[in-house]
């Protein structure tokens, strides 16, 4: 009963914060809502079992793509004006890619059940004294440990591709020199001074 009340609570804000992602005014708004969805859909995974999924949803989705598009939406002058005037002329597009995710939606449901019989029948079984996250650990750093090592390397050869990037150089920038300020004795930088009455110091 408690689960139940749980999944149907879960479920109202998930649609109602997807919902008014879409259409709040405020990008900034928008993208709490996106916050607020990923958590309502973390709690839905929560009450499948699936654990691992869920600290994903919270850790990644949460903690790091949300938070950038937070600030990369406060901290960019965009002309969202700008953006909504062409929104009638890519809507015949954006109702067209609508209409073919909802027959993936359709087919994929139809596909779970296959010659009358229904397909979480013919799973793999899976042992109930083996938690989600040992399970997902085990066939992750077994079977598919080489691709997620290629995966990590193509993530760090993308994040040092976009430094190289973004990392111009600048005229009339002053940079920090490490090496300078460690090099630095203090004799050079403070002076002991000792002025008369009523003088003063010069600099």
């Amino acid at each position: 009963m408690i689960q139940t009340i749980a999944f149907y609570m879960f479920a109202v804000v998930l649609i109602t914060s997807g919902a008014l992602t879409i259409l709040s005014r405020n990008p900034v708004h928008s993208v709490l809502w996106l916050i607020l969805a990923f958590f309502n859909a973390a709690g839905l995974m929560l009450l499948l079992g699936a654990e691992f999924i869920a600290m994903l949803l919270v850790i990644v989705y949460v903690g790091a793509v949300a938070v950038l598009f937070l600030f990369v939406v406060m901290m960019l002058d965009i002309d969202f004006a700008e953006l909504r005037a062409g929104f009638v002329r890519y809507l015949p597009v954006g109702v067209l890619l609508a209409v073919v995710l909802a027959a993936q939606l359709v087919f994929a449901l139809g596909a779970w059940y296959v010659g009358g019989v229904q397909l979480a029948g013919r799973l793999a079984p899976v042992d109930p004294s083996v938690s989600n996250i040992q399970a997902v650990g085990e066939l992750l750093y077994t079977r598919y440990a080489f691709l997620f090592e290629a995966a990590g390397i193509i993530l760090l050869v993308a994040m040092i591709g976009a430094i190289v990037l973004t990392n111009r150089p600048r005229t009339g920038v002053r940079r920090q020199d490490v090496s300078a300020q460690n090099g630095r004795r203090p004799e050079d930088a403070t002076r002991l001074a000792k002025p008369g009455v009523g003088e003063g110091v010069e600099l």
